[in-house]
């Protein structure tokens, strides 16, 4: 395509597919599943709202590829074939609208919830996070690593049987790809670790292993860290020379994020002034990458609020494609908005705890106001699978007593994004 792009411009991937516009529903943690950890009705309800909202593309909340471990109650598990139906349904719902849906693979490992899986969490080293109330996790063995790069596989195929445009494979905010990648938590001296190239191989498998079991026309995504944002950890460095090795497997697209539970840089809290003036979190490390990447898009997720901000960049193509996650949650029909004529901003609410000055004297503020946004924006999400309007308006007391219902005193560590 020749000509400055614009956020209503079609994208076209390399596996043939092709997006109707630059604006993405980034993946949010519904915890909408069955008791059974299958897809829900009001997970179809929710979805069938997003697919008219106007989005080049829809990528759904992570969906776990091991029942052992889960990384919050609520998670839609995928092992075999046996909710097929359920999940042909989801990918509909979405499809009902015009918008491609893509499914986000992932594994907790030491970020796994005790009261979700009820089993020691696992990693690539026995490393707890420093989180509070982190549990050690044990040291995943050689057979367990091949095992879950199967895993990872066997999802992505069922997700193309049942109707799914392609995955997203999630390898940032801490979890269990991302522990392998990052020096901190992997600390193996095996083929799995030791070095970033062996660090990166769990990664390179499951990507190469998806490739082959699914179809040339199925798309194949990652989320990826710019950086782990502690001193010691995964680097931009290191995150550059990943993207230049993804590059060459076949990708359709790579969303930057960064941060973890440990250090939330993609709730905003560790960006500088300027950064959050900038709105984009990320905008500076993608376009350090973009020659990387070679012809694989770039999405930027985490921040955008303007539709300026948004034309912006990719008029400048720092990115190709522009992430929204909380905005969509009480604007669901955010594309359909910023496409219009003359719009300039989302409506986004930020949500803290109150008694600030005596709560900052026994507590992590930004922890436990990160917890109570993401979980608000949450609250926002189940009025929508369950067939009501976003309410702007909720009160904080209410979204306490929900996430406490939901996670137990799991809900203050940081959710993902």
């Amino acid at each position: 395509m020749t000509g400055t792009p614009r956020l209503s411009d079609p994208l076209p991937l390399p596996c043939g597919q092709t997006l109707r516009n630059r604006i993405m529903k980034s993946a949010l943690s519904e915890a909408l599943a069955d008791p059974a950890h299958a897809p829900s009705t009001e997970l179809e309800t929710l979805y069938r709202r997003w697919g008219v909202g106007g989005y080049g593309l829809v990528v759904t909340g992570n969906v776990m590829v091991d029942h052992r471990q889960l990384g919050e109650p609520g998670n839609v598990v995928i092992e075999d074939k046996r909710d097929l139906a359920a999940l042909t349904r989801w990918a509909a719902a979405c499809h009902d609208g015009g918008t491609p849906i893509w499914m986000q693979l992932n594994h907790p490992g030491r970020q796994a919830n005790a009261l979700a899986g009820r089993r020691r969490p696992v990693a690539p080293s026995a490393t707890a996070a420093k989180v509070p109330g982190a549990v050690t996790p044990r040291a995943l063995s050689g057979a367990e690593i091949e095992d879950l790069i199967d895993r990872f596989a066997t999802t992505a195929a069922v997700a193309e049987t049942a109707g799914f445009d392609g995955i997203q494979i999630h390898a940032a905010h801490g979890y269990l790809i991302a522990q392998f990648l990052s020096p901190l938590a992997n600390q193996r001296t095996d083929d799995w670790g030791g070095d970033p190239t062996r660090r990166l191989r769990f990664l390179l498998e499951i990507v190469r292993r998806i490739r082959v079991t699914v179809g040339p026309g199925f798309a194949v995504g990652i989320k990826l860290n710019s950086a782990d944002f502690q001193r010691g950890g995964f680097s931009e460095t290191e995150s550059r020379d990943v993207v230049a090795r993804l590059a060459q497997e076949g990708l359709d697209l790579i969303e930057i994020s960064g941060g973890s539970y440990e250090a939330p840089a993609m709730m905003g809290t560790t960006r500088s002034a300027s950064t959050l003036a900038r709105e984009a979190y990320f905008l500076d490390y993608a376009q350090t990458v973009r020659h990387l990447a070679r012809d694989v898009p770039l999405a930027v997720t985490g921040g955008f609020r303007s539709h300026a901000a948004m034309a912006t960049a990719i008029a400048h193509r720092t990115c190709d494609l522009i992430g929204l996650g909380r905005p969509t949650c009480t604007t669901p029909d955010a594309a359909n908005i910023l496409l219009q004529p003359n719009q300039t901003q989302l409506p986004v609410r930020t949500v803290r705890f109150g008694l600030r000055r005596t709560l900052g004297l026994v507590a992590d503020l930004k922890t436990l106001d990160g917890a109570l946004d993401l979980q608000w924006h949450t609250d926002q999400l189940h009025r929508l699978a369950g067939g009501a309007e976003p309410d702007p308006g909720r009160p904080r007391w209410k979204t306490l007593v929900a996430m406490l219902n939901r996670n137990g005193l799991a809900a203050f560590r940081r959710q993902r994004q």
